[in-house]
């Protein structure tokens, strides 16, 4: 996290995994170095306005959004005694407050899911929709990421520039927590490829991972240099992305990758990989938006 001036938000909804988000980012501004923001989000505030509230007194939502943050405000102090803690009501939905949010954070921390109903068990439509649009990294918190931790960072690298806002990220991640940083590049062979193929023929067995080695090594050089004292862990494996990233994500403390956005039928969307990842992770997930 870069911007040390900047706090770390966490969106929190009164739901079990919100608050296990608080506890989790309370240790992450800790390690960090940065204050905590906790933040509510209240459509009423923005309907009902405050002249009505004068009028009619505090209202039961209201009082419910004032609740919630204050349960996570004391869950982050008893957490973390000496961490700077702010937090905020917004008038709008969650999706909207968040993002603009993102703005003005080094980070936003969301559960993988909230207080909403069949149409968000596999991951929140919140979650989801800031994930693809923030401005800073968002960090979804899947799998069990209360338990140990492994002391080892992921890093899915794909077919971007060398020294991407995703690779910074995991470096000094890597740095801040100890941790060995995994830096993974998946390859596959193409679908027509036999062994008396004219445009293949004398192509060695393993260019294809020969290719997929020197992409790693590229995208990685510039960091590496940059943080002499993080243990880079280089690897490259054959198979579908999502599934490669999947498979290690079960012993991980964090799983990172850039944010390929596309512009889809839907709007902004993110690309196939981190969708997948965001779905289905064994543990947090950080997306990284390209250009941060």
């Amino acid at each position: 996290m870069r911007t040390m001036e900047l706090p770390l938000v966490v969106g929190v909804d009164g739901s079990e995994p919100s608050m296990r988000a608080v506890d989790w980012a309370a240790d992450e501004a800790v390690l960090h170095g940065v204050s905590l923001r906790l933040v509510y989000a209240s459509l009423w505030e923005r309907y009902e306005g405050a002249a009505l509230a004068e009028g009619l007194g505090r209202s039961s939502e209201q009082v419910l959004a004032d609740n919630i943050v204050d349960a996570a405000a004391k869950r982050a102090h008893r957490r973390a005694p000496d961490l700077k803690i702010s937090t905020a009501v917004l008038p709008d939905d969650a999706v909207s407050a968040l993002l603009g949010e993102s703005g003005r954070a080094c980070a936003l921390v969301i559960g993988a899911r909230g207080r909403g109903n069949i149409a968000e068990l596999l991951l929140g439509s919140v979650s989801l929709a800031v994930a693809a649009r923030a401005h800073c990294p968002v960090i979804v918190l899947r799998g069990s990421h209360d338990n140990r931790p492994y002391q080892r960072i992921v890093l899915g690298v794909g077919e971007e520039p060398r020294n991407t806002a995703a690779v910074r990220f995991a470096f000094e991640e890597a740095a801040a927590r100890y941790a060995t940083l995994q830096a993974v590049r998946a390859w596959r062979r193409p679908a027509h490829k036999t062994s008396d193929h004219p445009l293949l023929a004398g192509e060695p067995e393993h260019h294809h991972e020969q290719r997929a080695a020197e992409t790693l090594d590229a995208a990685l050089s510039d960091a590496a240099a940059d943080h002499p004292s993080v243990q880079v862990r280089r690897r490259t494996v054959e198979g579908p992305a999502h599934q490669v990233l999947l498979d290690a994500s079960a012993t991980a403390d964090l799983l990172i990758v850039g944010a390929q956005r596309r512009h889809g039928h839907a709007g902004l969307q993110l690309g196939r990989i981190a969708h997948a990842v965001l779905h289905h992770s064994a543990c947090p997930v950080v997306v990284v938006p390209q250009g941060v």
